[in-house]
């Protein structure tokens, strides 16, 4: 049976037992002689080979993969928490990029808390073969999460190892055909996911998204770091929830506080891609399954992820100058 066929029975009903459904299902190690797929002696996320934690001032993670065939750019959008509209921003950022006549996909990082299937109203994708998954469109945008596969109140109880295992599979035997950007939109956090991607793909860049309080801000940092010790270049930062316009006055008020992302920004020494409004339509279409950028492609929030993804794509453009990667990288440092 193909693993998408198992990912499709997994998520069918609720098993009896979800620890020893659990357990079933994680990836294990065989010995010489296997003839299953599996990664023979890599770490678990989280440790060195030898067992001990992994630190970000002595450890740097290089990619083994080498790419999607086809995909130009892979790019991470990460906050190092929830709640600060990660996902609503990916989805959005990826139409902006459509629009600018670019093919785009989404890919739902976050296995135990997926929202793109919430925010597209998505199908669930065809298997072209045993081994091969057709993504779903929204938009032309085509998008996969393992919510296509599941209830929408049931929980994804699986371990580490096979949560990776859905990720890698969902990076490598989909069929994304030729894009020039594939979105990633991480779930929160600095652990398995974000180091087992950077381990499987190389990224293009990663989007760090916050909103204007310190509190944010603080887990984004720590996003920072991650980023570093995986050797991810970072594009930029969006403040969420930046400002709300009531319709009386006209005037921007700085509910969470006011300049949090500019100043982030700066100490990073990268653009402030966008200051995307709190809008409470954003709220609405988006719980509609329709995003800002179809429902209101004239709306100040609409203007702003056209804006940032505009500067994304100038900054991998002006990265990706130098044969390697590395004068841009440094220019982009600098700008």
């Amino acid at each position: 049976m193909s693993l998408f066929k198992k990912v499709q029975n997994l998520f069918s009903s609720a098993p009896a037992d979800p620890v020893a459904q659990a357990d079933a299902e994680t990836p294990h190690v065989h010995g010489p002689g296997c003839s299953h797929d599996h990664d023979h002696g890599a770490p678990k996320s989280g440790a060195s080979a030898k067992g001990t934690p992994l630190e970000a001032s002595a450890v740097k993670v290089t990619p083994k993969g080498s790419g999607i065939d086809q995909v130009r750019n892979i790019i991470a959008v990460g906050s190092g928490k929830g709640g600060v509209g990660k996902s609503t921003l990916t989805l959005n950022l990826a139409l902006a990029l459509s629009n600018q006549g670019f093919k785009v996909g989404v890919l739902d990082g976050d296995i135990y808390g997926p929202s793109q299937q919430h925010l597209t109203r998505a199908p669930r994708p065809e298997l072209e073969s045993d081994d091969v998954l057709n993504p779903s469109e929204y938009e032309g945008v085509k998008v996969i999460s393992v919510a296509m596969f599941s209830g929408v109140n049931q929980a994804q109880v699986l371990r580490g190892p096979m949560a990776t295992q859905l990720l890698r599979q969902f990076l490598t035997q989909v069929n994304w055909g030729a894009l020039d950007y594939l979105l990633i939109d991480l779930p929160p956090g600095t652990g398995d996911i974000q180091l087992s991607l950077a381990q499987m793909v190389p990224l293009a860049g990663a989007v760090l998204v916050t909103t204007p309080q310190e509190l944010s801000i603080i887990d984004v940092r720590k996003a920072v770091s991650m980023f570093k010790t995986m050797n991810v270049p970072m594009l930029g930062v969006v403040e969420n929830m930046s400002y709300f316009i009531c319709d009386g006055c006209d005037k921007k008020h700085y509910v969470f506080g006011q300049g949090g992302g500019q100043k982030l920004a700066q100490e990073l020494g990268l653009p402030l891609l966008a200051e995307v409004p709190m809008d409470p339509r954003i709220v609405e279409t988006s719980d509609d399954g329709k995003a800002v950028m179809v429902k209101m492609p004239s709306s100040d929030a609409a203007k702003a992820y056209t804006s940032a993804a505009k500067t994304i794509n100038d900054s991998l453009s002006l990265m990706q100058k130098d044969s390697d990667g590395a004068l841009g990288y440094f220019m982009l440092e600098w700008k």
